[in-house]
């Protein structure tokens, strides 16, 4: 029976839950602070010494009060984190271990069912008792008893103890008595009244090894003919089925119904002593059914010293505080007045100082409003210190189309983010012109170390910017030109050999080295031509005018070692600003197209090799696919004149008929030999009038062995007054074949029946559009027809849907009808939405007969490819 308990947690700390306060927004801080400080400015003196005397104590009472407050949160939250990791993992473990027991009593189910039906006796018994035993470390014995509970057969545990007499089993805890009334006589007669599997309650057997048995029932045609007795090791259960990982996190032991330990994991040294802490358990019953057994989980909180430690660290710490505030208080009420004398000192000689400057000042609070402008910042803007103060963005002297962009700076400015080198900015005076200014940003401190504001200097950079943008105009006309090339520009002093200019290409080259120049001239310097006055270089930019607009002619290919490079280069002479004479080099870098050139070559004589080894490839998977079918007819022939002979049956014209098949199909794989071998070279066929009836009857004679053999029939019809074909006849011949022997192949493998066993081959003329005047040969059978995504690779090479074929049959009749100028399809026939049958056809153009020439005649036939046998058309 099984039943099941409901876990038990035992926890003596309640749970706790932590709740969460959202502060108050910025404004609402910021309104707050004000507020205070307006409180604070109208206390008196006194007032504020007391205040500042008592808030240490406070903070201190507040800071020792949350500390508590954590502390509890912190404990309750190891707790239930230990319990859901203590829950887990026995539950884990009592899966392990359950799974073990219902695996065993199933097999022994098996084991039982074996016995009741007499195909077990005591020797083969004995034999799956040891390999069972073997393999379950957890079993101490298995033994079957019959219904008047003698031991007939059984298997001690290796590594347990050796196997006993029979005479000692009445005094054995481990074998049912109904005098005793031992656990194993309870279980005994539960499996013989309940008919089912039961489980014994936990005992200690001889050595003193607690156990449990497990015991099946034997029954047959509703007798009781005694039990299959299986007897566990408690400690060997939890040794070999809980996890190690969950050994190594927490304890697991065995109780009983009385709380009595019988097994755990965790052994207790003498002299240990259990740990302060109070213990988290959790139990879950051990077996599937209630036999008094229960898996404990035992953890225990290992931080509770830590914590205590550090409690007290942290009340040393803030007494050390208390004291500093309250010695940083006694000093700050002495030096206070000291500080304010001060204060107004330096409060008149910053305002003199500040008067005097040039440069304009504006202090600015955290929220961006004014509270200071000094006399030259007055001055600069046209307006007042009134008109000024207080004022919030957007301020009166920003220009009305720079708005948005002055108050993107002045976030930027009250987020701390000002570069160091100051904005540059417009200003709008009074009057309403503008003028270019200079700010610097640094925030304001007042004397505890707070930043109160931002004070801002102004300087008028008007006239400095106009030289300056007329500087960098000049200089980024140099610059454009010559850095956004992609060529090397260098000009070398020809009389001293001084490299003059050089752009960034060459420096990334060659660096700043005039040895670069040398290599791409050759270390050649030609100093007989003198240029002429037009040819100078501009003064702006020292790059001739008329060498960068034309091409130059005298272009040459020069390689560059170091570099592994090659270079285009084009010179010329000309006369630099100081009147040296100097040679300008232009080199263009050139290996990539010349590396090009000559991998396209290389792929070039590749592509060539790897032709000639495709056809290669092509030429001996044709031979050996194309060959097995007049090798087949001739084997057929052999085998048939050789029972024939034997058999004294066959007279010397039909020996000598068949040896000429024979020789005719030995001809036959010849042409073919020599048919393929000019295909694959890509040759034109050898083509040659012939009559599509008499390539219909070859091929049928040579495709009749395969359909004869297969019990496969053949219609054919051939159309009249067809016009003659300049074909190849071997090739269309083979070609034919193949499709037959392939529809046959589909009917075989299908296992269709007699009605549907029959192959149609039609030739017909035909004349559309694409193609004009053909002829039409089509194979259409009755199969199962084709998948959908073996039509879309029919012609693919190497592909095959059989299991030895090699792929190249349909795709070697493709190119030979190809070859011929005509088209081959394939499609699948429908009786509806089901498959009925599959058609393969193909076209071959067809040339207008010379007049005179004999026409061709044709009939339907019914060609059946044994004439002594009876086939099903």
């Amino acid at each position: 029976m099984h039943a099941t308990a409901r876990p038990r947690i035992i926890s003596a700390v309640p749970s706790n839950h932590a709740t969460t306060h959202t502060g108050n927004p910025n404004s609402s801080w910021q309104r707050l602070r004000r507020v205070l400080g307006r409180w604070w400015g109208l206390q008196p003196a006194s007032r504020q010494d007391r205040f500042v005397t008592l808030a240490p104590l406070v903070s201190v009472l507040l800071f020792l009060a949350a500390i508590i407050s954590a502390f509890w949160y912190l404990r309750n939250e190891e707790l239930e984190r230990e319990t859901e990791s203590l829950k887990r993992d026995t539950e884990i473990a009592q899966q392990q271990i359950r799974l073990h027991l219902f695996e065993n009593q199933e097999q022994l189910v098996r084991m039982a069912s074996e016995l009741v039906k007499r195909e077990t006796d005591a020797d083969d018994f004995i034999g799956q008792a040891m390999s069972f035993v073997r393999e379950r470390p957890a079993i101490t014995q298995i033994a079957w008893l019959d219904q008047n509970r003698k031991r007939k057969a059984g298997r001690w545990a290796t590594l347990y103890r050796e196997e006993r007499a029979p005479d000692n089993e009445a005094a054995d805890p481990s074998m049912p008595h109904p005098r005793l009334r031992n656990p194993a006589e309870a279980v005994f007669v539960m499996a013989r009244d309940l008919r089912q599997p039961a489980y014994s309650r936990p005992f200690v057997d001889n050595v003193g090894a607690t156990v449990f048995q497990m015991q099946v029932p034997l029954v047959a045609r509703n007798t009781f003919g005694g039990t299959l007795l299986v007897e566990y090791s408690v400690e060997a259960l939890l040794r070999h089925f809980v996890p190690p990982d969950i050994s190594r996190r927490h304890a697991m032991s065995v109780v009983d119904d009385r709380q009595q330990l019988l097994a755990s994991t965790v052994t207790q040294m003498p002299g240990q002593t259990r740990p302060h802490s109070s213990p988290i358990l959790y139990e879950l019953p051990l077996a599937p059914a209630a036999n008094g057994l229960l898996l404990r989980g035992q953890g225990y909180r290992t931080s509770i010293g830590l914590i205590s430690n550090t409690l007290f660290w942290m009340v040393v710490a803030l007494s050390g505080l208390t004291v500093w505030m309250l010695l940083g208080s006694w000093r700050h009420l002495r030096r206070r007045a000291q500080i304010q004398s001060a204060l107004v000192q330096e409060t008149n000689f910053r305002r003199a100082m500040e008067n005097s400057m040039l440069t304009g000042m504006r202090a600015m609070d955290l929220e961006g409003r004014i509270t200071y402008v000094n006399a030259a910042f007055c001055a600069m803007t046209g307006f007042s210190e009134a008109q000024l103060i207080e004022q919030a963005p957007p301020f009166p002297y920003w220009p009305h189309d720079r708005i948005d962009e002055n108050m993107r700076l002045l976030q930027q400015e009250l987020s701390g983010r000002s570069p160091a080198g100051g904005i540059e900015v417009r200003v709008m005076r009074k009057d309403g012109s503008l003028f270019d200014a200079r700010m610097y940003v640094s925030p304001l401190i007042d004397p505890r170390g707070q930043q109160t504001g931002w004070m801002t200097s102004m300087t008028n950079i008007t006239e400095a910017k106009r030289i300056r943008d007329q500087l960098s105009a000049s200089h980024e006309r140099f610059t454009t030109v010559l850095e956004g090339l992609d060529a090397s520009v260098s000009v070398l002093s020809v009389p001293q050999g001084e490299l003059l200019f050089a752009n960034r290409s060459y420096r990334l080259w060659f660096g700043a080295d005039a040895g670069g120049h040398g290599l791409l001239t050759g270390d050649a310097r030609t100093t007989d031509y003198i240029p002429d006055a037009e040819d100078l270089t501009d003064g702006m930019s020292g790059l001739p005018e008329q060498e960068l607009a034309e091409t130059g002619s005298d272009s040459r290919e020069v390689f560059v070692a170091p570099l592994q490079k090659w270079f285009d280069v084009r010179s010329r002479y000309l006369q630099w600003t100081d009147g040296r004479l100097a040679q300008m080099l232009i080199a263009t870098d050139i290996t990539a197209r010349l590396n090009a050139e000559e991998q396209a070559a290389l792929q070039a004589e590749r592509a060539q090799v790897t032709s000639r080894l495709v056809t290669m490839g092509e030429m001996a998977s044709s031979v050996a696919h194309e060959l097995n079918q007049p090798l087949t007819a001739i084997t057929n022939y052999c085998n048939g004149m050789v029972s024939r002979v034997e058999a004294d049956s066959i007279a010397k014209a039909d020996l000598v008929a068949a040896l000429r098949k024979t020789a005719r199909q030995a001809e036959r794989a010849a042409q073919i030999i020599r048919r393929i071998r000019a295909f694959v070279k890509k040759s034109e066929p050898q083509r040659q009038p012939a009559h599509a009836r008499q390539i219909v009857e070859d091929a049928v004679e040579l495709a009749g062995i395969e359909l004869r053999r297969r019990n496969v029939a053949i219609r054919t019809y051939v159309a009249q007054r067809l016009p003659m074909l300049s074909v190849d006849p071997i090739l269309i011949e083979q070609v034919l074949m193949n499709l037959l022997k392939n529809a046959a192949e589909a009917i075989d493998s299908a296992q269709l029946p007699a009605a549907r066993r029959s192959i149609e081959l039609r030739v017909v003329p035909r004349h559309t559009r694409e193609e004009g005047g053909v002829i039409e040969f089509s194979v259409t059978d009755m199969g199962p027809g084709l998948k959908n995504e073996v039509i879309g690779r029919l012609y693919e090479a190497f592909f095959s849907t059989k299991a030895e074929g090699l792929g190249i049959g349909l795709s070697l009749c493709r190119s030979i009808i190809e070859s011929h100028r005509g088209r081959m399809r394939a499609q699948n026939l429908y009786n509806g939405p089901a498959v009925s049958g599959c058609r393969f056809s193909f076209t071959l153009p067809v040339e207008v007969p010379a007049r005179g020439e004999t026409a061709e005649t044709a009939a339907e036939t019914e060609l059946d490819p044994n004439p002594n046998s009876t086939v099903t058309s």
